[in-house]
């Protein structure tokens, strides 16, 4: 039997007590539901695979169906948690007496995050992009490290992270160098004055075993693609520059500018 001063304490704060149990049990909860989909995760691997990995759609499907799953559990967590209070169900009584203007205030307020959520589940299923691809994404090139309910974050070639909302991964336009073809043809661009010898620009770039072409012409100068080889997306990069950095040197050597 509990001491009465004990007893008292649990009386007088049993509301806030039960919310805390609520919060700890559901993160006890997330730890060993991640663990578990994790071990099954493996284990069906092993099953179906021989003891490969999952492809990179399957990848995406499991790892944004575990966020999903945690979120739900962390949002019910919280209903349970908040509901223990009266004063908050007195609250939540009077606020759903205009339930029109509750509606349309939290639907704006969540727009965006809404937004990011419907966008997320859009892309694990029609997987413009998926876990492993090399993509780029408003002029930020990176390795999809993970697609999350909100955002989706990058590996940069410099080890950095960029992250990316999920409403504007789904609504900007993508290169992903990895979702068709195992390779992806190396180009590279490189810029000229406006009065420079394009002739002379592409013999230079032919001398040098580079195959090039005028793209486009504007006030500000003449830009060449200069076209590469096939090569693995996790290589484009490197020899992208060291085409431009070859198709400089040439274009240099030949006095052109």
């Amino acid at each position: 039997m509990l001491p009465p001063l004990a007893a008292s304490f649990i009386d007088r704060h049993h509301e806030l007590i039960v919310a805390i149990a609520v919060l700890v049990g559901a993160v006890v909860l997330l730890t060993i539901v991640d663990r578990v989909l994790k071990r099954w995760s493996a284990r069906v691997t092993d099953r179906l695979t021989g003891g490969q990995e999952f492809s990179r759609a399957t990848a995406t499907r499991l790892t944004f169906g575990r966020r999903v799953v945690e979120a739900v559990i962390i949002g019910l967590a919280v209903a349970i948690a908040l509901a223990e209070f009266d004063a908050l169900d007195a609250l939540g009584t009077a606020i759903l007496t205009s339930s029109a203007i509750t509606a349309a205030v939290l639907g704006f307020a969540a727009r965006q995050t809404l937004a990011n959520g419907i966008a997320g589940l859009m892309i694990a299923v029609a997987q413009p992009v998926r876990i492993g691809d090399l993509v780029t994404v408003e002029g930020q090139s990176g390795t999809v490290e993970d697609i999350g309910l909100v955002y989706t974050w990058l590996r940069t070639g410099s080890d950095a992270r960029v992250l990316v909302p999920n409403e504007r991964l789904a609504t900007a336009v993508v290169r992903n160098d990895t979702v068709r073809s195992p390779t992806v043809a190396a180009e590279a661009a490189v810029w000229l004055g406006t009065d420079a010898d394009t002739d002379a620009a592409l013999a230079a770039l032919d001398d040098a075993g580079l195959r090039g072409r005028i793209a486009s012409m504007s006030a500000d100068g003449i830009e060449l693609i200069v076209l590469g080889p096939a090569v693995d997306p996790t290589e484009r990069l490197q020899v992208e520059a060291d085409m431009r950095a070859t198709a400089l040197g040439a274009l240099r050597g030949a006095g052109v500018r």
